[in-house]
C-alpha cells in the first residue's frame, strides 16, 4: 500500500525545494502541485484571460492537459499541452495568476483526480495549499511547512537578486502578503493546517537545516 505526506503551507515558506529533497532523500516519488497551477495560470496569461474572470478561465480548461514528467537525472517537468514548461512558470506575473486561478473550484476540481491518482498508485510526498485537507485527507503524514513573511520575502528577494533580476524587497514582501490574504481567504480549499498536522516553521534555519528537520518530522510521524 502506498504511503502519502502532505505538505501545505504559505508562498515562500520553500516547500518545493525542501519537500523535493526530502523526497529523494526518503525514495518517494515528489509531487509538486502548485505546478500544475501555475502552468494553468501560464496558460491563462497566454490567451490574455484575467485569471479572476471564472467563467473565461473554466472556458479555457477543454483546452488545456496539464501532466507531470521527469528528466533523465529525475528532475520533475511540468508539461503544458505537450511543452515542458519547468522554467516559464515560476514569475511572480505566473505565481500571482497561478493564485487567482486556483481559487476557482473547476480549476482544483480539474487536477484533484490527477493529483489523487498519483498518491495512490506511488508513495509521495506531495506539497500545496490543501494537500492535507482536502487532497489528502487520509495521508500518513501532514506538515505546515512556513516561516514569517518578513524572511519568505527576503529569500525570494535574494532568488530574484542572485538571477540577475531587478527586485524591491518592499514590493516582493507586498507580492507575500498579497498571496497570503488570497490564499487564506479564498472561498474553496482556503491555506490552513490540517488539524492533525505538525507545524514546521523554518524562519530560523537555513535550507539544509530546514530539509533535516523535515526528513526528521517525517520520520518521527510515520512509525
Amino acid at each position: 500500500m502506498s504511503i502519502a505526506i502532505a505538505i501545505d503551507g504559505p508562498a515562500g515558506a520553500g516547500k518545493s525545494t525542501i519537500a523535493k529533497a526530502a523526497a529523494k532523500h526518503l525514495g518517494f516519488i515528489y509531487v509538486d502541485t502548485g505546478a500544475m497551477y501555475r502552468a494553468i495560470g501560464l496558460y491563462t496569461i497566454r490567451k490574455g484571460v484575467d485569471p479572476k474572470d471564472t467563467e473565461k478561465v473554466v472556458e479555457l480548461l477543454s483546452e488545456i492537459e496539464v501532466s507531470l514528467a521527469r528528466d533523465e537525472n529525475k528532475n520533475q517537468l511540468v508539461i503544458l499541452n505537450g511543452e515542458d514548461v519547468s522554467g516559464l512558470i515560476r514569475t511572480e506575473q505566473v505565481s500571482m495568476a497561478a493564485s487567482r486561478v486556483s481559487a476557482i473550484p473547476e480549476v482544483r476540481a480539474f487536477l484533484l483526480n490527477l493529483q489523487r491518482d498519483m498518491a495512490k498508485a506511488n508513495d509521495v510526498i506531495m506539497d500545496g495549499r490543501d494537500i492535507g485537507t482536502v487532497v489528502l485527507p487520509d495521508a500518513k503524514v501532514k506538515i505546515f511547512l512556513t516561516a514569517s513573511a518578513e524572511i519568505r520575502a527576503r529569500r525570494r528577494y535574494d532568488e530574484l537578486i542572485a538571477k540577475g533580476e531587478e527586485a524591491v524587497y518592499e514590493d516582493v514582501l507586498a507580492d507575500v502578503i498579497e498571496r497570503d490574504n488570497n490564499d487564506m481567504n479564498r472561498p474553496i480549499a482556503p491555506l490552513k493546517p490540517a488539524e492533525d498536522s505538525v507545524i514546521v516553521d523554518t524562519s530560523e534555519l537555513n535550507l539544509e537545516e530546514s530539509i533535516a528537520l523535515l526528513i526528521k518530522t517525517i520520520e518521527e510521524n510515520s512509525k
